[in-house]
């Protein structure tokens, strides 16, 4: 990855991307540290604290400790996110969106871009009014109409504003630029998980007691760094995981010369997807927290919308459960629009290419389905219960009586996104690379 980067930074066209995206993200973390007029972030701070482990933690770990912070970028990238996710089932429920995706060409794509951009302005109006509505309950913010106003405007234009800075890093940076941005903040929450395995050891060592004291006893503090290592390995091994479907072309004769003959392979990634479905699951799993936000007796021990909140805890069985289903259910959405069998069964038969054992056509598209199917299951299996497995260790690490058992249920999710995006960085570095790298015909 270091080596992909110093490459890159010879080249004066990707240095110009990567100091692009650098400062993209340098905006990006700017804005992240600007409270919003009229809000007692000292106090929310304290409150989102103490909120351990639940799904209000999750969100601020996708921001970047913005959510908790009540700074412009709050609401981070997920109502881009989630109206990804809307538009993109709509096109196949609406007739006119999927004219619109498959026949609409360049400028179908603009008029779903532009949807999409109306949808997020939507839904983070929505949010930006639940999360007032939330701090406003525990008196965290002024009360008036004006203060109300500039707090909502001042989320919704930051929900906004980091949407175009993703498409920016995505047109004159080194691309991909919301997977990015989700990057950037997650890893920006590094030193403080440091901090608080820190403290954590701290208080063991000096028999703190209380329920607002995170212990951790010294001999996890490898464990966790060894499991965290061989979870990143484990998961760069998937990545680059492929099932090789076996492709023969025919011998043609085209004028004195004949084509073909060859041997070659079919590539089919298990995780095609790569870090979406759990990008994806993380929004869907946290609309519960969105609509508790607009209920003020969801915040009250013992009422039943605090039950139901309570139930969507990120280290509860429901979560897990909900959260591995979508994952599944994403992995599979996307791999069927990534790859069509029927179509790449006909690119074959026209290229006079076959898989041996089949003949062109339908038998080929009926077996190439088959084999995506399998392969999807595994990958869809893989991402769920790599999602899952640190929260299975830090419900074990909680009942051993260590406080930073609860960090991990989140700590699982924040891993794999991170070495997701990281790796799909590199290769769209290298893909840049091979283009203006290649040897000429006589070396």
């Amino acid at each position: 990855m270091i080596q992909t980067i110093r490459n890159a930074w010879k080249v004066p066209e990707l240095r110009s991307k990567l100091l692009f995206t650098v400062f993209a993200l340098l905006i990006f973390r700017l804005g992240s540290a600007i409270p919003v007029p009229f809000i007692d972030t000292a106090t929310l701070s304290q409150y989102m604290r103490a909120q351990s482990a639940s799904i209000f933690t999750l969100l601020n770990v996708m921001s970047g400790d913005a959510f908790a912070q009540a700074t412009v970028f709050a609401l981070s990238i997920q109502p881009y996110i989630n109206s990804s996710i809307i538009i993109q089932l709509l096109t196949i429920a609406i007739p006119a969106l999927e004219r619109l995706q498959k026949e609409g060409g360049e400028e179908g794509k603009k008029k779903l871009a532009a949807i999409t951009r109306y949808a997020t302005v939507a839904i983070a109006l929505i949010q930006a009014f639940g999360y007032y509505t939330l701090i406003n309950y525990y008196h965290f913010v002024a009360e008036g109409i004006w203060p109300a106003v500039v707090i909502i405007t001042a989320f919704v234009a930051g929900s906004a504003f980091l949407m175009w800075l993703g498409e920016q890093i995505t047109e004159f940076g080194i691309g991909n630029g919301i997977s990015i941005i989700l990057f950037a903040g997650i890893v920006a929450r590094g030193p403080s998980m440091v901090a608080t395995m820190y403290q954590g050891v701290s208080a063991w060592a000096a028999g703190a007691t209380g329920e607002n004291v995170t212990l951790l006893h010294p001999l996890f503090i490898p464990l966790i760094i060894i499991g965290m290592l061989l979870l990143v390995a484990f998961i760069v091994f998937m990545d680059n995981s492929e099932r090789r479907i076996p492709v023969q072309y025919a011998k043609r004769v085209v004028g004195r010369k004949m084509y073909g003959g060859q041997s070659s392979h079919l590539p089919i990634k298990v995780c095609m997807s790569g870090v979406l479905p759990i990008i994806f699951a993380q929004s869907i799993a946290s609309i519960p927290a969105t609509v508790g936000m607009f209920i003020p007796s969801a915040q009250t021990e013992g009422t039943g919308w605090n039950t139901f909140l309570k139930i969507f805890d990120s280290r509860g069985l429901v979560y897990c459960v909900v959260y591995f289903l979508l994952i599944v259910a994403f992995s599979y959405f996307y791999n069927t629009i990534q790859f069509n069998p029927i179509e790449v069964s006909n690119n074959l038969k026209k290229n006079g290419g076959f898989v041996p054992g089949f003949r062109p056509g339908k038998p080929t598209s009926d077996f190439l389905s088959k084999v995506v199917s399998r392969v999807t299951m595994f990958g869809a299996l893989y991402l769920a219960v790599v999602a899952l497995l640190p929260t299975i260790v830090g419900n074990i690490m909680v009942a051993l009586g260590s406080g930073a058992g609860r960090g991990l249920a989140i700590g699982g999710t924040s891993v794999i996104i991170v070495v997701g995006v990281a790796l799909e960085t590199v290769k769209a570095l290298e893909a840049q690379l091979m283009m203006r790298h290649y040897k000429g015909f006589l070396e």
